[in-house]
């Protein structure tokens, strides 16, 4: 019963908040839900404590990831900023809120992912808080973990 329960005559009992044959379905809902406060951004369903994504332009663990949507360059600025370069708006919470994608620092932006590849990728040209310009590309592979790869 996948520690979740008891056998008893080769049927699970499951304990409070699980579900399922083996007890392997959690009714926790903690891990579907997005920073909005909503479960599954409003754009999926939790099921057994995972996002099933029901809107397809957007993915990720809790439905909050958008390739195509306007604004993933802006949406995604502040973090990159404060994880690559230690400042911007985000420096004192970057640790907290900006470790939801994997990055990758390149030497020059001829050096960045390009299109063609099989993860759908966003080239952004962003200005940080000293007014000048800085490059980063954003894609989310097919597990749905976000990718940043960032010019130095």
């Amino acid at each position: 019963c996948t520690g979740n329960g008891i056998c008893k005559c080769r049927v699970c009992e499951c304990f409070p908040n699980f579900t399922g044959s083996a007890c392997d379905c959690s009714l926790d809902t903690t891990p579907c839900m997005a920073s909005n406060g909503q479960i599954c951004n409003g754009r999926g369903t939790c099921e057994c404590g995972t996002c099933n994504c029901t809107d397809p332009k957007f993915q990720g663990p809790t439905c909050e990831m958008c390739q195509t949507c306007l604004g993933v360059c802006a949406e995604h600025k502040d973090c990159v900023q404060c994880r690559a370069f230690d400042k911007g708006e985000k420096k004192e919470t970057c640790s907290q809120e900006c470790m939801h994608f994997n990055m990758t620092r390149v030497e020059s932006r001829d050096k960045l992912p390009q299109p063609g590849q099989p993860d759908p990728l966003s080239h952004c040209k962003e200005k940080d808080v000293d007014d000048c310009w800085f490059y980063f590309t954003y894609s989310v592979n097919s597990n749905g973990e976000a990718n940043v790869h960032v010019v130095k």
